[in-house]
């Protein structure tokens, strides 16, 4: 008789969700200070010379560091600031990631790579971290990327653009505070809020939906809704509402998987640079073969909100260029297994994917 084995699945250790919540930052961190060990923060460069950075609870040795997130993390900016970190201070009390889905990747990354040795880059996968990290905290400002919850932090590698998938990488406390994505840029809030409403219909729509996914997937998909649908402007209850949105949305892929915008989207950003959120929507735009309703919808919100989603960003690009693209994404395997079952392989062969490329 065989036997189903279920994913015994690592979630968040705690969470903390409330406007002015980010206020008891200090109170939060203080039982786990470890003698004179620092504290570090990873703050979004984003707000320097910002409000936001004078409210960091620093205290001792403490150290403040502005992440450069121009483009999403690379294996060898993790690398370099937890060796910069050990030169410094040896070890450190904790890291605390604050900003959008690549800070508080980068604070996941680092935290790992303050106690597992080599580099990042050799921890690119599932399942190949060995050591918990440091004490670590997830504070996002702004909504849709679903990295507070998620059980990975996604790292552009020297051939691979993949994240350290582990039970070791979630993070052990999540503050989530609406009043922190206030001010958001418009364009940026609506592409990391779309990768909360796309996260949704794949796994909503994938092969490896099971209840506990669908639960907090639907949940996600009508905050998304009511947020860029149905309301005609932006207000304080949106900003609530899109942070459960994500939180939810991230909790639903966890469980199951997201598809092809996201296995698509891996190869822009390996390639391009093409950040995370903007990548989901220039794939989706044109993904009605595999998600008829949610680009219908879609195209709707992008009208509604009156977004710009670039077109024709692969023009020009060469055989070899394509290739390193199709490459990156087909490594995504538990994606487009999700996206299209097993034997997906003869349904999204390399000309396949490559002629949805010469679509962007």
């Amino acid at each position: 008789m065989s036997v189903n084995k279920f994913r015994n699945f690592k979630m968040v250790g705690y969470v903390i969700y409330g406007r002015g919540s980010f206020n008891q930052l200090d109170e939060i961190l203080a039982p786990h200070r470890k003698g004179d060990a620092p504290m570090v923060f990873l703050l979004d460069h984003y707000f320097e010379n910002k409000p936001l950075a004078k409210r960091i609870p620093l205290r001792g040795k403490d150290k403040l560091i502005f992440a450069d997130v121009s483009n999403e993390p690379k294996t060898s900016y993790v690398d370099k600031l937890a060796a910069g970190l050990k030169g410094e201070f040896g070890t450190v009390s904790g890291i605390i990631g604050i900003g959008g889905g690549s800070a508080m990747d980068l604070g996941k990354a680092v935290s790992l790579m303050m106690t597992n040795p080599g580099s990042s880059a050799d921890y690119q996968g599932w399942d190949l971290v060995k050591l918990p990290g440091v004490y670590k905290v997830g504070i996002p400002t702004l909504s849709g990327t679903g990295a507070e919850v998620s059980r990975t932090t996604v790292l552009t590698g020297p051939t691979k653009k993949l994240g350290m998938n582990s039970d070791f990488t979630p993070f052990d406390q999540i503050v989530l505070d609406p009043e922190l994505t206030a001010d958001a840029p418009v364009n940026q809030r609506f592409y990391t809020g779309m990768d909360c409403y796309i996260h949704c219909v794949e796994s909503l729509t994938g092969t490896y939906l099971n209840e506990f996914s669908k639960s907090y997937g639907e949940k996600a998909l009508q905050l998304c809704q009511e947020v860029y649908v149905k309301k005609d402007h932006w207000d304080a209850d949106n900003d609530d509402k899109l942070m459960m949105a994500s939180y939810a949305g991230g909790m639903s892929i966890a469980y199951s998987q997201v598809g092809v915008a996201h296995a698509v989207s891996y190869g822009l950003a390996y390639l391009l640079g093409t950040k995370h959120g903007i990548g989901n929507c220039i794939v989706f735009d044109h993904l009605e073969e595999f998600y008829p309703e949610g680009v219908r919808e879609f195209k709707k919100m992008v009208e509604k909100n009156k977004i710009d989603i670039p077109q024709h960003i692969t023009k020009g690009l060469t055989d070899e260029q394509f290739n390193t693209m199709i490459d990156v994404s087909l490594v995504m395997k538990p994606l487009w297994e999700n996206a299209l079952g097993k034997g997906w392989e003869k349904v999204m062969t390399r000309d396949r994917l490559r002629a949805l490329y010469e679509k962007l």
